[in-house]
Protein backbone atom coordinates (compact mmCIF):
# COMPACT_ATOMS: atom_id res chain seq x y z
CA UNK A 1 0.00 0.00 0.00
CA UNK A 2 1.24 3.43 -0.96
CA UNK A 3 0.65 6.88 1.02
CA UNK A 4 1.09 9.55 -1.17
CA UNK A 5 2.05 12.89 1.06
CA UNK A 6 2.31 14.71 -1.84
CA UNK A 7 1.84 18.45 -1.50
CA UNK A 8 -0.34 18.61 -4.77
CA UNK A 9 -1.64 17.03 -6.95
CA UNK A 10 -2.47 15.17 -4.04
CA UNK A 11 -4.19 12.25 -2.39
CA UNK A 12 -7.61 11.89 -3.37
CA UNK A 13 -10.15 9.70 -1.24
CA UNK A 14 -10.38 6.16 -1.95
CA UNK A 15 -13.44 5.66 -1.38
CA UNK A 16 -14.50 8.66 -4.31
CA UNK A 17 -11.29 6.85 -7.06
CA UNK A 18 -13.36 3.67 -6.62
CA UNK A 19 -16.41 5.44 -7.37
CA UNK A 20 -14.66 7.46 -10.28
CA UNK A 21 -13.71 3.84 -11.48
CA UNK A 22 -16.91 2.68 -11.56
CA UNK A 23 -18.41 5.56 -13.62
CA UNK A 24 -15.78 5.93 -15.42
CA UNK A 25 -17.04 4.03 -19.19
CA UNK A 26 -20.72 4.88 -18.20
CA UNK A 27 -21.51 7.34 -16.05
CA UNK A 28 -24.59 7.89 -14.17
CA UNK A 29 -26.02 5.85 -16.87
CA UNK A 30 -25.43 8.41 -19.54
CA UNK A 31 -23.51 4.92 -21.57
CA UNK A 32 -20.52 7.39 -22.11
CA UNK A 33 -17.46 8.65 -19.90
CA UNK A 34 -17.88 11.94 -18.25
CA UNK A 35 -14.30 12.74 -20.32
CA UNK A 36 -16.33 12.70 -23.23
CA UNK A 37 -19.54 14.10 -22.46
CA UNK A 38 -20.07 17.17 -24.09
CA UNK A 39 -20.13 20.36 -21.47
CA UNK A 40 -23.72 21.61 -22.96
CA UNK A 41 -25.23 18.51 -22.60
CA UNK A 42 -27.82 17.59 -19.58
CA UNK A 43 -25.92 14.95 -18.33
CA UNK A 44 -22.97 17.41 -17.66
CA UNK A 45 -25.48 20.11 -16.55
CA UNK A 46 -26.57 17.47 -13.72
CA UNK A 47 -23.02 16.88 -12.33
CA UNK A 48 -21.78 20.45 -12.85
CA UNK A 49 -24.99 21.82 -10.86
CA UNK A 50 -24.42 19.02 -8.45
CA UNK A 51 -21.21 20.20 -7.41
CA UNK A 52 -21.91 23.50 -7.50
CA UNK A 53 -25.20 22.94 -5.04
CA UNK A 54 -22.86 20.74 -2.58
CA UNK A 55 -20.19 23.40 -2.31
CA UNK A 56 -22.67 25.80 -1.34
CA UNK A 57 -23.99 23.60 1.50
CA UNK A 58 -20.70 22.89 2.99
CA UNK A 59 -19.53 26.19 2.69
CA UNK A 60 -23.21 27.60 3.95
CA UNK A 61 -22.84 30.15 0.73
CA UNK A 62 -24.90 33.24 1.12
CA UNK A 63 -27.03 34.09 -1.64
CA UNK A 64 -25.31 37.32 -2.47
CA UNK A 65 -21.74 35.12 -3.38
CA UNK A 66 -21.04 33.38 -7.00
CA UNK A 67 -18.68 30.54 -7.37
CA UNK A 68 -17.40 30.29 -10.59
CA UNK A 69 -15.11 26.77 -11.76
CA UNK A 70 -12.29 28.01 -13.84
CA UNK A 71 -8.78 27.34 -14.69
CA UNK A 72 -5.25 28.22 -14.97
CA UNK A 73 -4.85 27.43 -11.18
CA UNK A 74 -4.07 29.44 -8.01
CA UNK A 75 -1.32 31.02 -10.69
CA UNK A 76 -3.82 32.30 -13.08
CA UNK A 77 -6.07 33.75 -10.01
CA UNK A 78 -2.83 36.03 -8.96
CA UNK A 79 -3.84 37.82 -12.47
CA UNK A 80 -7.35 37.28 -12.63
CA UNK A 81 -7.60 38.85 -8.94
CA UNK A 82 -5.51 41.90 -9.87
CA UNK A 83 -7.50 42.29 -13.24
CA UNK A 84 -10.79 41.83 -11.55
CA UNK A 85 -10.40 44.48 -8.49
CA UNK A 86 -7.52 46.67 -8.66
CA UNK A 87 -9.12 49.27 -11.22
CA UNK A 88 -11.24 50.41 -8.12
CA UNK A 89 -7.88 52.75 -7.25
CA UNK A 90 -5.07 51.20 -8.75
CA UNK A 91 -3.36 49.78 -6.18
CA UNK A 92 -3.64 46.40 -3.93
CA UNK A 93 -1.90 45.91 -0.21
CA UNK A 94 -0.59 42.21 -0.23
CA UNK A 95 0.57 40.74 3.09
CA UNK A 96 3.42 38.14 1.97
CA UNK A 97 3.82 35.59 4.21
CA UNK A 98 5.37 32.59 1.94
CA UNK A 99 6.04 31.75 -1.51
CA UNK A 100 3.05 32.07 -3.23
CA UNK A 101 1.33 35.53 -1.54
CA UNK A 102 4.81 36.42 -2.55
CA UNK A 103 4.27 35.35 -6.46
CA UNK A 104 0.83 36.46 -6.34
CA UNK A 105 2.32 40.13 -5.04
CA UNK A 106 4.80 39.86 -7.88
CA UNK A 107 1.74 38.90 -10.62
CA UNK A 108 -0.32 41.85 -9.44
CA UNK A 109 2.29 44.37 -9.99
CA UNK A 110 2.25 44.54 -13.94
CA UNK A 111 -1.57 45.77 -13.23
CA UNK A 112 -1.69 47.97 -10.86
CA UNK A 113 0.93 49.21 -7.28
CA UNK A 114 1.36 46.27 -4.73
CA UNK A 115 1.58 48.02 -0.85
CA UNK A 116 3.37 45.05 0.82
CA UNK A 117 1.81 45.20 4.27
CA UNK A 118 4.93 43.61 6.11
CA UNK A 119 8.44 43.67 6.42
CA UNK A 120 10.58 41.30 3.30
CA UNK A 121 11.99 38.40 5.47
CA UNK A 122 14.86 35.96 4.55
CA UNK A 123 12.95 33.01 6.05
CA UNK A 124 8.66 32.33 6.41
CA UNK A 125 8.26 31.56 9.92
CA UNK A 126 5.21 33.04 10.92
CA UNK A 127 2.03 35.20 10.46
CA UNK A 128 2.96 39.06 11.95
CA UNK A 129 -0.86 40.21 13.66
CA UNK A 130 -2.33 42.46 11.73
CA UNK A 131 -1.59 45.22 14.24
CA UNK A 132 1.74 45.68 12.84
CA UNK A 133 0.67 45.72 9.10
CA UNK A 134 0.97 49.10 7.37
CA UNK A 135 -2.35 48.79 5.22
CA UNK A 136 -2.89 51.33 2.34
CA UNK A 137 -6.12 53.16 3.32
CA UNK A 138 -6.71 53.56 -0.85
CA UNK A 139 -6.10 50.04 -1.68
CA UNK A 140 -8.68 48.15 -3.83
CA UNK A 141 -8.63 45.14 -1.66
CA UNK A 142 -6.15 43.05 0.91
CA UNK A 143 -4.63 40.05 -0.17
CA UNK A 144 -3.72 36.89 1.61
CA UNK A 145 -2.57 33.07 1.49
CA UNK A 146 -4.63 31.37 4.03
CA UNK A 147 -1.96 28.60 3.72
CA UNK A 148 1.52 28.67 2.86
CA UNK A 149 2.04 25.44 1.04
CA UNK A 150 5.96 25.42 0.30
CA UNK A 151 6.75 27.00 3.82
CA UNK A 152 3.75 25.45 6.50
CA UNK A 153 2.60 28.94 7.53
CA UNK A 154 -0.63 28.70 8.28
CA UNK A 155 -3.11 31.81 9.32
CA UNK A 156 -4.47 31.48 13.01
CA UNK A 157 -6.77 34.58 12.48
CA UNK A 158 -9.00 36.37 9.63
CA UNK A 159 -7.89 40.05 8.81
CA UNK A 160 -10.64 42.36 9.83
CA UNK A 161 -10.98 44.86 7.56
CA UNK A 162 -13.56 48.15 6.89
CA UNK A 163 -16.70 47.09 5.09
CA UNK A 164 -15.54 49.19 1.94
CA UNK A 165 -11.96 46.74 1.70
CA UNK A 166 -12.86 43.09 -0.09
CA UNK A 167 -11.06 40.67 1.36
CA UNK A 168 -9.67 38.10 -0.69
CA UNK A 169 -7.79 34.81 -0.29
CA UNK A 170 -5.33 32.06 -1.78
CA UNK A 171 -6.85 29.23 0.26
CA UNK A 172 -5.98 26.60 -2.16
CA UNK A 173 -4.06 24.22 0.35
CA UNK A 174 -6.61 24.18 2.96
CA UNK A 175 -10.20 24.43 1.45
CA UNK A 176 -12.49 22.73 3.18
CA UNK A 177 -10.15 21.75 5.97
CA UNK A 178 -11.45 24.36 8.52
CA UNK A 179 -14.71 26.41 9.01
CA UNK A 180 -14.60 30.12 7.62
CA UNK A 181 -17.39 32.68 7.39
CA UNK A 182 -17.51 33.56 3.70
CA UNK A 183 -19.23 36.52 4.93
CA UNK A 184 -16.30 38.20 5.84
CA UNK A 185 -14.30 37.86 2.04
CA UNK A 186 -14.66 39.52 -1.28
CA UNK A 187 -12.84 36.53 -2.91
CA UNK A 188 -11.93 33.23 -2.26
CA UNK A 189 -10.00 31.34 -5.00
CA UNK A 190 -8.49 27.20 -4.70
CA UNK A 191 -7.14 25.20 -7.26
CA UNK A 192 -8.95 21.91 -6.66
CA UNK A 193 -5.65 19.85 -6.75
CA UNK A 194 -4.14 20.13 -3.39
CA UNK A 195 -7.32 19.19 -1.22
CA UNK A 196 -10.58 18.68 -3.33
CA UNK A 197 -10.30 17.00 -6.39
CA UNK A 198 -7.47 16.58 -9.26
CA UNK A 199 -5.49 19.57 -11.27
CA UNK A 200 -7.34 21.41 -13.56
CA UNK A 201 -10.07 23.19 -11.68
CA UNK A 202 -10.03 26.41 -9.92
CA UNK A 203 -12.67 27.50 -7.35
CA UNK A 204 -13.65 31.14 -7.06
CA UNK A 205 -16.17 32.08 -4.68
CA UNK A 206 -16.95 35.81 -5.23
CA UNK A 207 -19.36 38.73 -3.83
CA UNK A 208 -21.69 39.68 -6.24
CA UNK A 209 -20.94 43.02 -6.00
CA UNK A 210 -17.34 43.12 -6.61
CA UNK A 211 -18.42 41.52 -10.36
CA UNK A 212 -17.81 43.41 -13.41
CA UNK A 213 -15.48 45.84 -12.04
CA UNK A 214 -12.68 44.31 -14.11
CA UNK A 215 -9.63 46.40 -16.47
CA UNK A 216 -10.68 46.55 -20.32
CA UNK A 217 -7.59 44.17 -20.56
CA UNK A 218 -8.58 41.35 -19.04
CA UNK A 219 -8.81 38.37 -20.81
CA UNK A 220 -12.40 36.78 -21.35
CA UNK A 221 -10.63 33.30 -19.45
CA UNK A 222 -9.91 36.03 -16.43
CA UNK A 223 -13.23 38.11 -16.77
CA UNK A 224 -15.52 36.82 -13.36
CA UNK A 225 -18.28 38.77 -14.84
CA UNK A 226 -18.43 36.72 -17.87
CA UNK A 227 -18.13 33.32 -16.27
CA UNK A 228 -20.74 34.46 -13.88
CA UNK A 229 -23.03 34.92 -16.76
CA UNK A 230 -21.95 31.61 -18.46
CA UNK A 231 -22.60 29.77 -15.59
CA UNK A 232 -18.41 28.94 -15.79
CA UNK A 233 -19.19 27.22 -19.50
CA UNK A 234 -17.99 30.25 -21.53
CA UNK A 235 -15.24 28.22 -23.02
CA UNK A 236 -14.99 24.48 -22.45
CA UNK A 237 -14.70 23.45 -18.48
CA UNK A 238 -12.24 20.70 -17.26
CA UNK A 239 -15.50 18.38 -16.80
CA UNK A 240 -13.84 15.46 -15.84
CA UNK A 241 -11.77 17.49 -12.88
CA UNK A 242 -15.27 18.90 -12.08
CA UNK A 243 -16.97 15.83 -11.98
CA UNK A 244 -13.99 14.53 -10.01
CA UNK A 245 -14.63 17.34 -7.46
CA UNK A 246 -18.54 16.94 -7.28
CA UNK A 247 -17.71 13.54 -5.88
CA UNK A 248 -15.28 14.64 -3.10
CA UNK A 249 -18.15 17.03 -2.41
CA UNK A 250 -20.33 14.07 -1.27
CA UNK A 251 -17.26 12.47 0.49
CA UNK A 252 -16.67 15.13 2.74
CA UNK A 253 -20.66 15.68 3.69
CA UNK A 254 -20.62 11.63 4.43
CA UNK A 255 -17.59 12.00 6.66
CA UNK A 256 -19.19 14.72 9.15
CA UNK A 257 -18.41 18.16 6.73
CA UNK A 258 -16.21 21.01 7.03
CA UNK A 259 -16.43 20.29 10.80
CA UNK A 260 -15.59 17.19 10.29
CA UNK A 261 -12.40 17.54 8.47
CA UNK A 262 -11.36 20.26 10.60
CA UNK A 263 -11.19 18.11 13.47
CA UNK A 264 -9.74 15.15 11.66
CA UNK A 265 -6.78 17.63 10.69
CA UNK A 266 -6.64 18.57 13.92
CA UNK A 267 -5.66 15.10 15.37
CA UNK A 268 -3.24 14.69 12.53
CA UNK A 269 -1.23 17.37 12.41
CA UNK A 270 -1.22 17.14 16.37
CA UNK A 271 -0.11 13.94 16.58
CA UNK A 272 3.14 15.06 13.99
CA UNK A 273 3.68 17.83 15.90
CA UNK A 274 3.87 16.54 19.00
CA UNK A 275 6.38 14.01 18.24
CA UNK A 276 8.72 16.78 16.86
CA UNK A 277 8.35 19.03 19.34
CA UNK A 278 9.39 15.56 22.15
CA UNK A 279 12.56 14.73 20.05
CA UNK A 280 14.95 17.50 21.99
CA UNK A 281 15.67 18.68 19.04
CA UNK A 282 16.16 15.82 16.71
CA UNK A 283 13.38 17.17 15.25
CA UNK A 284 12.72 21.08 14.24
CA UNK A 285 9.87 22.36 12.91
CA UNK A 286 10.73 26.41 12.12
CA UNK A 287 7.51 27.69 11.88
CA UNK A 288 6.47 29.46 15.29
CA UNK A 289 3.58 27.24 17.04
CA UNK A 290 0.96 30.24 16.69
CA UNK A 291 1.45 29.90 13.12
CA UNK A 292 2.17 26.30 12.15
CA UNK A 293 -0.02 24.88 9.33
CA UNK A 294 -2.32 21.75 9.61
CA UNK A 295 -1.85 20.85 6.10
CA UNK A 296 1.58 20.94 5.19
CA UNK A 297 4.07 20.22 7.85
CA UNK A 298 7.95 20.63 7.37
CA UNK A 299 10.59 19.87 9.45
CA UNK A 300 14.41 19.11 8.92
CA UNK A 301 16.58 16.46 10.97
CA UNK A 302 19.54 16.75 12.92
CA UNK A 303 19.59 20.39 13.21
CA UNK A 304 17.84 23.72 12.02
CA UNK A 305 19.61 23.25 8.62
CA UNK A 306 19.00 19.76 8.35
CA UNK A 307 21.55 16.95 8.18
CA UNK A 308 21.58 15.63 4.72
CA UNK A 309 22.77 12.25 5.52
CA UNK A 310 20.17 11.64 8.21
CA UNK A 311 17.19 13.33 5.81
CA UNK A 312 17.96 11.15 2.94
CA UNK A 313 17.86 8.05 5.49
CA UNK A 314 14.72 9.04 6.44
CA UNK A 315 12.85 9.76 2.89
CA UNK A 316 14.35 6.10 1.81
CA UNK A 317 13.12 4.37 4.70
CA UNK A 318 9.78 6.00 4.38
CA UNK A 319 9.62 4.90 0.85
CA UNK A 320 10.26 1.65 1.38
CA UNK A 321 7.59 1.52 3.95
CA UNK A 322 5.02 3.06 1.01
CA UNK A 323 5.18 6.15 2.55
CA UNK A 324 5.84 8.85 -0.82
CA UNK A 325 6.32 12.54 -1.58
CA UNK A 326 7.33 13.36 1.77
CA UNK A 327 10.68 15.58 0.30
CA UNK A 328 10.58 19.21 0.96
CA UNK A 329 9.78 21.78 -1.64
CA UNK A 330 13.28 21.70 -3.43
CA UNK A 331 13.50 26.08 -1.86
CA UNK A 332 13.22 24.93 1.56
CA UNK A 333 14.14 21.64 1.79
CA UNK A 334 13.87 19.02 4.70
CA UNK A 335 11.08 16.81 4.69
CA UNK A 336 7.29 17.77 4.52
CA UNK A 337 4.40 15.80 5.00
CA UNK A 338 1.11 16.87 3.55
CA UNK A 339 -2.08 15.60 5.73
CA UNK A 340 -4.85 16.99 3.28
CA UNK A 341 -8.38 15.98 3.95
CA UNK A 342 -7.51 12.67 2.19
CA UNK A 343 -5.03 11.26 4.48
CA UNK A 344 -6.48 9.29 7.39
CA UNK A 345 -5.46 8.73 10.67
CA UNK A 346 -4.28 5.74 10.22
CA UNK A 347 -2.23 6.64 7.19
CA UNK A 348 -0.33 10.13 9.80
CA UNK A 349 -0.55 7.05 12.54
CA UNK A 350 2.02 5.30 9.99
CA UNK A 351 4.05 8.18 9.48
CA UNK A 352 4.13 8.88 13.30
CA UNK A 353 5.46 5.29 13.82
CA UNK A 354 8.32 5.58 11.66
CA UNK A 355 8.92 9.11 13.20
CA UNK A 356 9.24 7.86 16.24
CA UNK A 357 11.13 4.73 15.26
CA UNK A 358 14.09 7.02 13.22
CA UNK A 359 14.10 9.11 16.46
CA UNK A 360 15.03 6.42 19.33
CA UNK A 361 17.58 4.68 16.33
CA UNK A 362 19.59 7.95 15.74
CA UNK A 363 18.60 10.24 18.80
CA UNK A 364 22.75 9.40 19.98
Amino acid sequence: MVINFAAGPAKLPEEVLKEVQANLLNCNGSGISVMEMSHRSSNYAKIHDAALADLRELLKLPKNYKVLLMQGGGTGQFAAVALNLIGRTGTADYVITGSWSAKAAKEAAQYGKVNTVVPKVDRYIDVPRQETWKLDPNASYVYYCDNETVDGVEFDFVPQLPTDVPLVCDMSSNFLSRPIDVNKFGVIFAGAQKNIGPSGVTVVIVREDLIGKHLKITPSVLNFELMDKNDSLYNTPPTFGIYVMGQVFQWIKRNGGVAGMCERAKAKSKLIYDIIDKSNGFYICPVASRARSHMNLPFRIGSATGNEALEKEFLTKAESQGMIQLKGHRSVGGIRASLYNAITLAETQQLAKLMQAFYENNKN
